[in-house]
């Protein structure tokens, strides 16, 4: 299953304010650990506390977001859960190593994971507690709140941060954080360059199931929402998103509270063709609607390239500011 229908329905389960921040003992905040083994003690998204004998090696993700920052991080996760969907949808950042699929993302096997002897269980608190208890009979696991709308991108960081002091990586967590705030200030200039800042943009994706069209805003409290305000773009959606991932719902009708001079711009995938009803042969398609919009018939309707993940970390998030300056300055 995609984020799809799983989002609204996991970010209610997640009602943990906590945000995930970590402290170290002694000194696991510096790559001396990954060379000298020493202990290390964090604290967790759900405020517990979790002790390694060193930096994890052996490393099993249980939400694409979290396996995503292990590879950036340099960390070839044993497991993953749905790798076939994360290749999919997350090709930005894929893996080097073949990981063992360990089940879906919201129920992950067991068995399966144990089987890997993992050092370490990293784990988003979308994930039903009881499945998280029954991880931590397997191995230590670390808690990370995958998002957190009332700030997207310093969560991101947070959750980099988190994962780097646990697997002895935070030279390279840094060097990602600057990499990110390097390309967002050169993807600013460019759209500034364009005359494009301040412009209306609207991003979403939308599924059609069982030819009903769906439509997901991504609010100012989503990652890509805030990554598009650091761009120097308005977010012309006037919706209310979730208090995880500033998700939002509407459908066709509702585009026409967009602005005409809207930007809009939606991220689709050839592999699941009911991830593409604004393509031209998509559901849409012929919908009176639809087609009567003055951005559509202006023709500033943007489709990104497939495989960014929405609800990743740096890198994709890198790969989303290059497609929006691209497609927006052409």
């Amino acid at each position: 299953m995609r984020r799809l229908m799983m989002t609204a329905a996991v970010a209610t389960a997640a009602a943990l304010a906590l945000t995930a921040c970590g402290t170290t003992e002694p000194a696991a905040d510096s790559d001396d650990a990954k060379q000298t083994n020493e202990a290390i003690t964090l604290t967790d998204a759900s405020g517990k506390k979790v002790e390694l004998d060193g930096p994890a090696k052996k490393v099993v993700g249980t939400e694409w977001h979290e396996v995503e920052l292990l590879i950036s991080l340099g960390v070839d996760p044993v497991g993953v859960a749905d790798i076939k969907g994360y290749k999919t949808w997350d090709q930005s950042v894929p893996p080097k190593n073949e990981p063992k699929d360990i089940g879906t993302r919201g129920e992950p096997s067991m068995d399966t994971i144990a089987a890997l002897s993992p050092d370490l269980i990293v784990a988003s608190t979308d994930l039903p507690p009881a499945a998280v208890k029954q991880l931590r009979e397997v191995a230590p696991v670390l808690e990370v709140r995958s998002a957190n709308a009332s700030d997207p991108i310093g969560q991101m960081t947070k959750n980099l941060d988190l994962i780097a002091r646990a697997t002895g990586t935070t030279t390279q967590a840094d060097k990602l954080k600057k990499d990110f705030d390097t390309r967002l200030a050169e993807g600013r200039k460019a759209l500034a360059d364009a005359g494009l800042d301040g412009a209306q943009y609207a991003f979403a994706d939308g599924y059609d199931i069982s030819n009903q069209v769906s439509i997901r805003p991504f609010t100012s409290g989503s990652l890509i929402g805030a990554v598009n305000e650091k761009l120097g773009l308005k977010n012309a959606w006037t919706v209310k998103g979730d208090k995880d991932y500033g998700l939002g719902t509407t459908d066709v009708e509702g585009l026409t509270k967009l602005g005409d001079d809207v930007r809009f711009a939606y991220i689709a995938n050839d592999g699941d063709k009911s991830s593409t009803p604004f393509t031209a042969k998509g559901a849409l398609s012929k919908d009176k609607v639809w087609t009567s919009l003055p951005f559509v018939k202006k023709g500033n309707v943007h489709r990104l390239p497939d495989g960014i993940w929405m609800f990743g970390g740096p890198q994709s998030m890198e790969a989303y500011v290059d497609s929006v300056v691209s497609e927006l300055t052409k």
